[in-house]
């Protein structure tokens, strides 16, 4: 038997992201550290899109996207931790392609 890479497809509405990095802890604008484990309220997150499914029709491999980790599932890939969600489940996306943005940049 052959060991041939198989390439993972997303389906349908799935989307595949990365946690970012720095959505650990954090810096108040004051210069205090909070860390990743201190819950005020739900926290959402940034990441960056790995992988989309054929009936995903706003974000696109490479965009960063606002979401929360909490609700979502989570793969290992190459020893990488990935989070699998339904489109629906994103809260915003940050990308050079703009149509309706907030005016907002990161």
């Amino acid at each position: 038997m052959t060991d041939a890479k198989l390439e993972i497809q997303m389906l349908h509405d799935r989307v595949m992201v990365r946690i970012s990095p720095e959505s650990g802890e954090r810096r108040s604008s004051g210069g205090i550290v909070i860390p990743a484990t201190a819950q005020v309220a739900k926290r959402l997150v940034w990441g960056e899109v790995f992988g989309v499914g054929s009936h995903v029709r706003t974000v696109k491999v490479g965009d960063q996207v606002l979401f929360n980790p909490d609700e979502q599932f989570e793969v290992e890939v190459q020893g990488q931790a990935y989070l699998v969600m339904r489109e629906r489940d994103l809260h915003a996306v940050a990308s050079e392609r703009t149509e309706q943005g907030t005016g907002l940049y990161l």
